[in-house]
């Protein structure tokens, strides 16, 4: 209750003790000011990862409201379509972070500092007392969360939208609880642990790993507004001794390449997800760091673990293999996966491809305001993850591609990914690991059914037509080779928040190039 639980990079720092006053604080205010009211069941935040934002969402949830915590990095078109969804009135923001990302949304901007003006000595008083003096089950029945069930909402969490709109996720009480609880079940967690806190909480790797596991743990949190923010997520790292970093790839290699050794002195382990952990990649970071990079498997549908790589070290399950290189691990306990032929879903033998189902109590309870959509993907309690995938004897999964990832060229399926990689190796062989110079997507196509269209940006060693040509010479096979004419220059390939290819601005690339419009 008294040492330091969260902090971030304006300098700010809170115990435990604090951290619960001020949340039950700012609960009364938002109850009092009519922002928590009967009418209203959800209640946006629009604030990056720091301490302002990890009070909201506590705040939020103590007046028994669904958070919707808005993804920032959105266009406002996209942004207002989540509102709009959610019949959001209120959003939870600060004027520094709009002064630096504008937004005009049709829901009231409540500002945090201004919230912070309306508490009263007595609203301060009464919270001290009720934060440090109650036992937890009185506080929690105080506030009524002894009535929230297992399937009562408590999350809204917007998908990417990186191939259509944004859905909403409805996740559970009982679906973070489940999340929790299995990686509370698999990894130890040391009383001097802290984790830097980089990934913002409108992701569901963000807002489970970072955001709740520490409060429910003993762990400790500190955070950063931006994660690519390298040089001031180095000085958080070493002023606090971070021992856990919960990324992406995309972001160790950052990292990599601009932190000093010193900085992560301290860190242990780095959990990774979102994309494929290179194994050459972790032993860089091992080697620099003296700190394990695993990875772990999961889709916002599942709060987000399905699965995840376990070092030695961390590892609750003595004499268990818990981590194996170049998969994504185990199932978490509490989720059971299989692989089926995707067409048939009959389920395929050890260690062959298929379509990845997921099940559990941590699967979502379905798309917000979208029937059809949510029956498309969860059948009998089994989510359809849109990943191909295998699963060895031992039960490691190996994610081999995405589902929309594929192209049906001439009745043959045809990865992307395949023909990225043989691209980015032709363009530039020795580029750092993960360098990316080019993306493929596909459009429509009357001869073939899709036709392959590759993105790059400059300068790009070689010509469409010499790609083409070594590619040949490569043998590739010849319906995955794109044609020198189907190659778009951009000045950058389109990203997400997380360091992903953004697929849907890639297809509007595509589909809105002069030269394809009409085709």
């Amino acid at each position: 209750m008294f040492r330091c639980k969260v902090a971030d990079s304006t300098g700010l720092e809170l115990s435990g003790g604090r951290l619960l006053a001020a949340s039950l604080v700012l609960r009364r205010v938002l109850i009092r000011s009519g922002i928590a009211n009967s009418a209203q069941s959800s209640i946006g935040i629009l604030l990056p990862p720091s301490v302002a934002a990890v009070l909201a969402n506590l705040a939020v949830a103590f007046a028994g409201k669904t958070v919707v915590n808005l993804n920032y990095t959105f266009k406002n078109d996209r942004a207002q379509h989540c509102v709009t969804q959610c019949a959001i009135t209120h959003v939870l923001t600060s004027r520094r972070f709009l002064k630096r990302r504008p937004f005009e949304l049709s829901a009231e901007m409540i500002f945090v500092e201004d919230l912070a003006k309306l508490a009263t000595w007595w609203d301060r008083l009464l919270c001290i007392a009720a934060g440090y003096l109650l036992p937890v089950t009185m506080l929690g029945r105080m506030l009524g969360l002894d009535k929230n069930s297992d399937d009562d909402l408590m999350a809204i969490l917007f998908t990417s939208g990186t191939t259509t709109l944004p859905k909403g996720v409805m996740l559970s009480h009982g679906n973070i609880d489940a999340s929790l609880n299995a990686i509370r079940n698999l990894y130890r967690v040391n009383r001097d642990d802290v984790t830097i806190g980089i990934l913002p909480f409108f992701h569901a790797f963000g807002y489970s790993g970072t955001l709740w596991l520490p409060l429910v743990t003993d762990m400790a949190a500190v955070y950063h507004v931006d994660p690519f923010g390298s040089k001031e997520i180095g000085k958080l790292a070493r002023r606090y001794k971070a021992t856990v970093l919960f990324a992406t790839p995309t972001f160790l290699k950052m990292y990599l390449r601009r932190c000093d050794a010193d900085d992560f002195a301290n860190l242990e382990l780095a959990i990774v997800g979102a994309e494929r952990l290179d194994p050459m990649l972790a032993k860089s970071f091992s080697e620099k760091f003296k700190a394990t990079a695993v990875e772990g498997y999961g889709t916002t549908e599942t709060s987000p673990w399905i699965s995840v790589n376990v070092p030695a070290s961390r590892t609750l399950q003595k004499g268990v293999t818990g981590d194996r290189s170049g998969t994504v691990g185990r199932p978490v306990p509490g989720v059971q996966v299989k692989v089926v032929d995707p067409e048939s879903q009959v389920e395929r033998p050890i260690g062959c491809e298929g379509l990845l189902l997921a099940h559990g109590a941590n699967v979502m309870l379905g798309y917000w305001m979208q029937p059809q959509m949510t029956a498309e993907v969860l059948h009998d309690g089994w989510y359809n993850t849109g990943d191909f995938a295998k699963q060895d004897a031992d039960g490691f999964i190996t994610i081999t591609g995405r589902q929309s990832r594929f192209s049906k060229l001439g009745g043959e399926m045809v990865p992307h990914e395949a023909v990225e990689n043989a691209i980015n190796q032709i363009v530039a062989p020795n580029a750092d690991e993960g360098l990316q110079y080019a993306a493929v997507t596909a459009i429509p196509d009357t001869a073939k059914g899709e036709r392959l269209i590759v993105i790059h940006t400059p300068p790009i060693k070689y010509s469409p037509t010499e790609i083409v040509q070594q590619l040949t010479e490569n043998e590739f096979p010849p319906l995955w080779i794109p044609k020198p004419a189907d190659f778009i220059e951009v000045n950058e390939l389109p990203m997400t928040s997380m360091g992903k290819i953004d697929l849907g601005a890639l297809k509007q690339i595509a589909t809105t190039c002069g030269r394809f419009a009409e085709k």
